[in-house]
């Protein structure tokens, strides 16, 4: 089963948690046991599992990203958004969790983050879950 939600973003870097979204993507899916697939289909933006219990994290991982690709450094790219772009690439566009019980396996202080680097802005991302066949 594939899902859209819709994400808007009020920064140009940053991190949302979106596990709700997706929780509620496998719930409507009905599916027990598989595997759900994560995707964003956007070239400045990511998304990535990371730590939820200390907000801390999303703005450390998020800081030291614009540390070590700094906006304005003299890309060639014509529309300013290189680091954008070079971040997207080094998160990733996706993730893949394993489904069981009806649940996300996560560990306790994981959680999946939509990752804005370009923003603010409307985003899109994709909830494929897919069961598990003997």
């Amino acid at each position: 089963m594939l899902s859209e939600i819709r994400i808007t973003t009020s920064k140009r870097n940053e991190m949302k948690d979106i596990t709700g979204e997706i929780e509620s993507a496998l719930s409507d899916s009905g599916i027990t046991d598989g595997v759900c697939h994560i995707f964003v289909p956007h070239t400045t933006a990511a998304v990535t599992i990371n730590e939820k219990a200390d907000p801390d994290v999303a703005t450390d991982i998020s800081s030291t990203l614009e540390k070590m690709i700094p906006a304005g450094w003299g890309y060639r790219h014509a529309e300013g958004n290189s680091d954008s772009h070079l971040k997207s690439s080094l998160v990733g566009a996706s993730e893949l969790v394993v489904i069981r019980d009806g649940r996300l396996l996560l560990g306790v202080w994981q959680a999946v983050f939509f990752c804005e680097f370009d923003g603010p802005r409307s985003r899109r991302c994709y909830i494929r879950v897919s069961e598990d066949r003997p």
